[in-house]
C-alpha cells in the first residue's frame, strides 16, 4: 500500500478494533473523537487541569490531542497545588522536537497583569499594589506581578522625605503612564489624594475670611518662613508672624509635618497667596508688662539684635527696648556698639523713655553708673593746673584728643604741644592710643569741655633764648630746606629759624646749600610770635639788625662790632641756664 494510498476499513478486518462496524458507523466514531479534542493556537491563555505532578514538571491537560508540561517551579506561590485543580497557563509551543506540548504558567499570569494593568488604565481604574522596594527617584510597586514605578514626586501632595517608609506596604494607585515597548508602567498615589482634596479646597477658598483660623500642617521651610497645607490650599506663614520673641530661623520653634493653628492675615483676589500668622493667636506681650514698668525702671535682658546705631535688648519675648549707642558710655567718643556689646549678653539697663501705644522703649546702661561730670567730682579732680595723664583718642589738624578717664575727654592744642618746634599736625608729635601727660588750661562744666595743655608742663624757654639769642648775636646754624623766599634754619636747642633768598648769600657770591652749617647773625627776634630771622650776608657786610622796637639813633650808639661783642657776653652768661634748660628738653623729647 502506498504512503498515499487511502486506509480501506472495509479490507482491514480482523478481530478487535474495528470488528463488526459499517463505513458509516465508524465514520460517526471518528467524528465523535474529534470532537473531544480542544482547537489550541499558541500565544494564547486557555485554563487547564492539573492530571499529573513529579519532581520536574507538572502536567496540564488543555483538552489537547496530548497534555502539557509546565515547570514545577513556576508553582512556587502555590504549595498546595493537587491533582484536579484548574489553572491558566500560555501555549508556547504545540508541539517542540520531542512532539511535547509546551505550557507557562508564568508567562500567562504576565499577560493576564497587562490585561488587567491596560483595563485599569483605560477605564481610570483604582488598583492596589505592594511596594517592594525603594528606588532613585521613588518606589516600585508590584501590581499584578509587574513592577511599577512610583515617582516620588507621586506619593503625596505634600513632600516626602523618607520613602523607606512606605516599604512593604500596600498602596493604592492609579496606572498614569504605560510603555509597552520598554514594558514600563507609571503609578500615581497622588491623583487620589488630590481628587479627595479638590472638594476641601474650593469648600476652604470659598468660605475664607481674614482673621479666620485654620489647622495646617507644614510641608516646607525656608530662612524667611514656612508653607502650611491647609488641605489642599497654600498658605505662607512668614518669619516675622511665627512668634512675638525675634527669632533668626523658623526651625528655632518649628518643624516640618508639624500640626498647628494659625489665622488667614490677607489674601490676594484670586486667592492663590495667603498670608497667615502664628503669634496673633495669643495677646501682644507689650499688653501684658507690669504696670509699675515706667521711665526710671531697672529691665534686665538679653541682647537679640546688635547694629552701628546700637543694641536691641530684649527684656521679654516681644518686647524690645533701644540702647543707642550715645547711652552705653559717658564717653564723648562714639565707637561702634560691637566693640563691647555682643548677641546673647545679658544685660540691665534703665528705662529712659517708653510709648505703649506704639510699642516703643528705649533704654540705657551708662546711667548704672556715675555721670563723671558731675560738679562736686570735676572742680575737684579736674581743677585748672592739675596735671594729669591720658590716652589719645582722635587727631585733627588743629590737635588731639584726649580721654584722661571713661566720659571725660580733653583738647590739647596744637599749639600747647611744644615750646620750641612749630607742629603742623599732631600726627608729627604723637599716635593714637599713646599716653601723654598734660596739665588743665580751663574748664567747661556746663559744656562737658576740658582744655589741655602738654608743653605747660614745662616753662616757657622762650624768655632764656630771649637773651641767648639777642640782636647782633651770631651763631652756628644749619639749613635743613630752601624755596624761593629762603631757607630753614636749625638753630642750636632744637629751635627752628628764617633767612630771606638775599640773606644766605655767601661772600664768595654763592649761596648755602642744603644741610650746609654757617655762621648766622640774629636780626629779628619776637618772644610773642616764637620768631627768630637771621642772615649769613650780614656778617661780612656788616648789615645792622632790626631793633625790636623803633628807638632813635643816638651818636654815642654802640658800633655794631661793640653790640656784637655785648651779645657775646651776655650769651655768655646764660649758659649754666641754657644747659639746665636743654637738659630738660631733652629729657621731655626722651619721654616722648
Amino acid at each position: 500500500m502506498s504512503k498515499n494510498q487511502e486506509f480501506d476499513w472495509e479490507k482491514f478486518e480482523t478481530k478487535g478494533f474495528g470488528e463488526g462496524y459499517s463505513k458509516a458507523e465508524k465514520a460517526e466514531m471518528a467524528k465523535l473523537y474529534e470532537n473531544t479534542l480542544t482547537s489550541v493556537s499558541e500565544k494564547e491563555v486557555i485554563v487547564g487541569t492539573v492530571v499529573g505532578i513529579n519532581s520536574k514538571d507538572v502536567i496540564i491537560n488543555i483538552g489537547f490531542k496530548s497534555d502539557g508540561l509546565v515547570p514545577v517551579t513556576e508553582f512556587r506561590d502555590t504549595p498546595s497545588l493537587k491533582i484536579g485543580d484548574e489553572v491558566e497557563v500560555y501555549v508556547e509551543e504545540q508541539e517542540n522536537a520531542q512532539g511535547q506540548l509546551i505550557l507557562s504558567r508564568r508567562k500567562a499570569k504576565i499577560v493576564n497583569a497587562w490585561e488587567k494593568i491596560q483595563q485599569a488604565h483605560d477605564e481610570d481604574l483604582v488598583i492596589e499594589g505592594l511596594v517592594k522596594r525603594r528606588t532613585k527617584g521613588g518606589l516600585i510597586v508590584d501590581v499584578y506581578g509587574i513592577e511599577a514605578f512610583l515617582p516620588g514626586s507621586q506619593i503625596d501632595v505634600k513632600p516626602i522625605r523618607d520613602f523607606d517608609i512606605y516599604v512593604s506596604k500596600k498602596m493604592e494607585v492609579k496606572v498614569v503612564k504605560i510603555n509597552h515597548a520598554n514594558d514600563n508602567v507609571v503609578v500615581s498615589h497622588k491623583v487620589l489624594i488630590e481628587k479627595d482634596l479638590e472638594k476641601q479646597k474650593v469648600e476652604i477658598l470659598n468660605n475664607l475670611e481674614k482673621g479666620q483660623v485654620l489647622e495646617g500642617v507644614i510641608k516646607n521651610m525656608t530662612n524667611f518662613g514656612v508653607f502650611i497645607d491647609l488641605g489642599g490650599v497654600d498658605g505662607l506663614l512668614h518669619i516675622t508672624d511665627i512668634s512675638w520673641g525675634r527669632i533668626n530661623h523658623p526651625e528655632e520653634v518649628l518643624s516640618l509635618d508639624q500640626k498647628l493653628n494659625v489665622v488667614v492675615l490677607d489674601f490676594d483676589d484670586d486667592k492663590k497667596r495667603i498670608s497667615l500668622g502664628m503669634k496673633q493667636l495669643t495677646a501682644h506681650p507689650w499688653d501684658s508688662l507690669p504696670a509699675d514698668l515706667a521711665v526710671g525702671s531697672k529691665v534686665k535682658g538679653k541682647i537679640v539684635n546688635v547694629a552701628d546705631y546700637g543694641a536691641f535688648l530684649e527684656i521679654a519675648p516681644g518686647v524690645e527696648g533701644l540702647i543707642h549707642v550715645s547711652e552705653m558710655s559717658w564717653s564723648q567718643h562714639l565707637r561702634n556698639p560691637q566693640d563691647f556689646i555682643n548677641i546673647g549678653d545679658e544685660l540691665e539697663a534703665v528705662v529712659l523713655t517708653m510709648d505703649k501705644e506704639e510699642r516703643k522703649m528705649s533704654l540705657g546702661i551708662k546711667q548704672l553708673t556715675e555721670d563723671p561730670w558731675t560738679k562736686d567730682n570735676v572742680l575737684t579732680k579736674y581743677a585748672i593746673g592739675t596735671k594729669h595723664k591720658g590716652i589719645v583718642r582722635n587727631l585733627t589738624n588743629f590737635g588731639l584728643f584726649i580721654e584722661l578717664e571713661e566720659g571725660i575727654d580733653g583738647l590739647v592744642h596744637v599749639s600747647d604741644l611744644s615750646w620750641t618746634k612749630k607742629i603742623k599736625h599732631p600726627s608729627e608729635f604723637i599716635k593714637v592710643g599713646e599716653e601723654i601727660e598734660v596739665q588743665v588750661l580751663e574748664l567747661d562744666i556746663e559744656n562737658r569741655r576740658l582744655a589741655l595743655g602738654h608743653k605747660q608742663l614745662e616753662e616757657n624757654p622762650w624768655d632764656t633764648f630771649e637773651t641767648v639769642f639777642a640782636l647782633g648775636s651770631i651763631h652756628k646754624c644749619t639749613v635743613t630746606s630752601k624755596n624761593d623766599k629762603g631757607a630753614v634754619l636749625e638753630l642750636p636747642y632744637g629751635l627752628e629759624g628764617f633767612a630771606t633768598a638775599k640773606n644766605i648769600e655767601k661772600e664768595d657770591g654763592s649761596v648755602a646749600e642744603l644741610g650746609e652749617a654757617l655762621d648766622f647773625k640774629v636780626m629779628e627776634f619776637s618772644k610773642e610770635d616764637k620768631r627768630i630771622v637771621l642772615s649769613h650776608t650780614a656778617i661780612f657786610k656788616e648789615e645792622k639788625p632790626k631793633p625790636a622796637e623803633k628807638k632813635k639813633t643816638s651818636k654815642k650808639a654802640a658800633a655794631p662790632a661793640d653790640q656784637n661783642k655785648d651779645a657775646e657776653k651776655s650769651t655768655l652768661g646764660d649758659i649754666d641756664a641754657l644747659a639746665s634748660l636743654k637738659e630738660q628738653m631733652e629729657g621731655g623729647k626722651d619721654k616722648k
